[in-house]
């Protein structure tokens, strides 16, 4: 018998300055059973930087034809397609083929080092592609913060982001840096 997602609700406040963009939003995730609380929270963040009332989970890991979020527009064309972790060459090839701007998420640790000063060469001749990671500590205190039911209050300025999650281990703001690879 195959096992199935764990449902988790995310209530999220987002004051973004950098875009002007002031919402909530009440996120369901389904949590794969292979994915673990750092990657289920990677999508959140990836979430939050791009959000947009169109910016979408997709079914991820259960589906190797779809990235794990996108932004579609009226006409479904992709406009935005997001990947977390370290994509192969194909997947990067599809995603930029078929979406306006692709965008790569990942923790900067010792695998995606390896990966970066493998693929970076191939990477830059990808105009509409962007590359950013967060800093591996962050993926610890985030899965420690997972709750099934999270309010999360996150403010973006100066391209700094500052994240609250409350009901969880992490009740004091956590200043994230995103640095943009490419």
């Amino acid at each position: 018998m195959a096992l199935k997602a764990t449902i988790f609700k995310a209530d999220i406040s987002i004051t973004d300055m950098d875009r002007n963009y002031y919402s909530d939003h009440n996120l369901t995730i389904a949590r794969h059973p292979s994915e673990n609380d750092a990657r289920m929270m990677l999508r959140i963040i990836a979430f939050i930087v791009n959000a947009h009332e169109r910016l979408q989970f997709t079914k991820g890991l259960s589906d190797d034809d779809v990235p794990d979020l996108w932004q579609k527009n009226f006409s479904d064309e992709i406009e935005l397609w997001i990947e977390l972790g370290q994509p192969s060459e194909q997947r990067i090839k599809k995603g930029c083929n078929q979406s306006q701007q692709m965008m790569i998420y990942s923790y900067a640790d010792n695998s995606f080092e390896a990966w970066w000063s493998k693929e970076q060469n191939k990477l830059q001749t990808r105009k509409n592609l962007s590359v950013f990671t967060l800093p591996e500590s962050l993926s610890i205190t985030l899965a420690n913060a997972v709750q099934r039911s999270m309010q999360i209050q996150v403010t973006i300025q100066d391209g700094q982001m500052w994240l609250t999650i409350e009901g969880a281990d992490v009740t004091e703001s956590v200043e994230v840096a995103i640095e943009k690879r490419m």
